[in-house]
């Protein structure tokens, strides 16, 4: 009997293999998809020296400003970007206030367009100065505690008794006895002597009854 060769099968798990081509190109869309690349790009666009800035330069002096706050957590940067772009952003202001005064009187709608920028520019000058006090000044995490002293098992009941609980009406009723006895203690004894009464000057007090006597009598 003959037996068919086996023919060795890709695993499931490992990714297919790629041709130098392929990998050529990979490595190329994840260099364009850095965020120091793509802002460079941005840097290029705008040609701010002409045509002597060169994209992988710019790329790598981007990394490096990122490595200063990523790994030696510096922001000194970040603290003088964000002085300098309040500061433009006030001349920003300044300026579009006055092209608005500019045309006012003639020109309304002219006005109020500058005017809205004008106001744009100050809130985003508000936005920066907040941002560079948080980043100089960061708020201090703040942690509560709470302490149990109690040694055991604890158990808080806070429901409130009913009116019609019957342990509830005795605490009540012996509470209202308690304070009854403590006022008008005199007038529960009955075994002391009352005086007579201003209503009826005639009645006297009556003496004291031997009980003893009267029944051998």
């Amino acid at each position: 009997m003959s037996r068919k060769k086996s023919v060795p099968t890709k695993s499931q798990g490992s990714p297919p293999a790629l041709s130098e081509d392929e990998t050529r190109k990979l490595t190329y869309a994840r260099a364009l998809l850095r965020p120091s690349t793509l802002a460079a790009s941005t840097l290029d666009s705008l040609k701010l020296a002409g045509d002597k800035t060169d994209l992988a330069s710019l790329a790598a002096a981007l990394r490096e400003e990122a490595s200063r706050v990523t790994a030696k957590n510096d922001l000194s940067r970040a603290e003088a970007m964000l002085a300098i772009q309040s500061h433009t952003l006030d001349a920003l202001f300044c300026a579009l206030t006055k092209r608005a005064l500019l045309n006012i009187g003639e020109h309304l709608d002219a006005t109020e367009a500058y005017m809205r920028m004008a106001l744009r520019a100050q809130s985003q000058c508000r936005a920066t100065l907040e941002t560079l006090a948080l980043l100089k000044n960061p708020p201090n995490p703040t942690f509560i505690r709470q302490a149990n002293v109690a040694h055991g098992p604890q158990q808080v009941n806070n429901r409130t008794a009913p009116a019609s609980d019957p342990s509830r009406a005795r605490e009540t009723e012996s509470a209202q006895s308690r304070l009854l006895e403590q006022q008008n203690g005199a007038r529960l004894d009955t075994r002391a002597a009352s005086t007579a009464g201003g209503a009826d000057p005639e009645m006297a007090t009556l003496g004291t009854v031997d009980r003893t006597q009267d029944r051998r009598r």
